[in-house]
């Protein structure tokens, strides 16, 4: 996500200068962002490592006493929830923020096929609809100059779901993605996530949950630590680099 974003909870007001002991959150995971002397002391250090070796990209970080009720408020969400209000960030807002990349992965072979479009394309239909409020917002952050690239990874022979969505992919196209298909044969080998997802500037995860049968559960994980950020960022342009693009998967 953009550093932006991170909220502001409080800093050492008895601190006489500007670099100040203060606390930051991320409103969408709840991740806290520390701000403070960095501690050098050998036998400090050394207490550490007996417990909680230090890591090559870690250091530790020093707060005075009084910076407790604000590392507190922290916690508790209180002052988070009354800056920006209850649920998850909605994708518009999140995209709305994106400044180079997003990216799609689609790991599942059916969806809601309760859809009235899909139930039209089952029936013989074009199995189109008004799909100006996406493309809309896909075309806004293109002109931007944020790259959209969407990975379906999909079983062969496809469903009928895939080859609804296949006949569907040129107006994603047409609205600024770069669309690629995977056929499972290919991706065998790879370590991949466990569920659909949204990326945002490589710095922002949202994971998908779906029911068994596809039907999204509009329940969403975020993952901004970058250790784990980077793991799906491998995850994705290994697959990415296997796939194929729409003009080359014929269906």
């Amino acid at each position: 996500m953009d550093n932006c974003a991170l909220k502001f909870v409080g800093l050492d007001p008895d601190t006489p200068d500007e670099e100040c002991p203060a606390v930051f959150v991320d409103p969408i995971t709840g991740d806290l962002f520390f701000q403070g002397r960095i501690v050098t002391d050998p036998e400090i250090l050394k207490r550490f490592a007996e417990d909680a070796p230090i890591g090559d990209d870690e250091a530790v970080v020093w707060q005075p006493k009084r910076m407790r009720p604000i590392i507190a408020d922290a916690l508790s969400g209180t002052y988070a929830m009354d800056v920006e209000g209850p649920g998850a960030p909605t994708f518009a807002a999140l995209l709305a923020s994106t400044k180079r990349s997003a990216v799609h992965l689609e790991m599942r072979d059916v969806y809601d096929e309760s859809d009235p479009a899909y139930q039209d394309f089952l029936a013989g239909g074009p199995g189109t609809y008004d799909r100006s409020k996406w493309t809309g917002l896909v075309s806004e952050a293109v002109s931007r100059g944020v790259v959209i690239r969407r990975l379906r990874i999909i079983s062969e022979p496809v469903t009928p779901y895939i080859r609804w969505e296949h006949r569907l992919t040129p107006e994603n196209i047409s609205a600024g993605e770069d669309v690629r298909w995977l056929p499972r044969k290919r991706a065998y080998d790879l370590l991949l996530p466990g569920a659909d997802l949204w990326m945002f500037d490589q710095r922002l995860v949202r994971f998908h949950h779906n029911a068994g049968d596809g039907r999204s559960l509009k329940e969403y994980e975020f993952v901004s630590d970058p250790r784990r950020v980077a793991q799906t960022v491998g995850a994705f342009e290994m697959a990415w680099e296997r796939a194929i693009p729409h003009d080359g998967y014929k269906i």
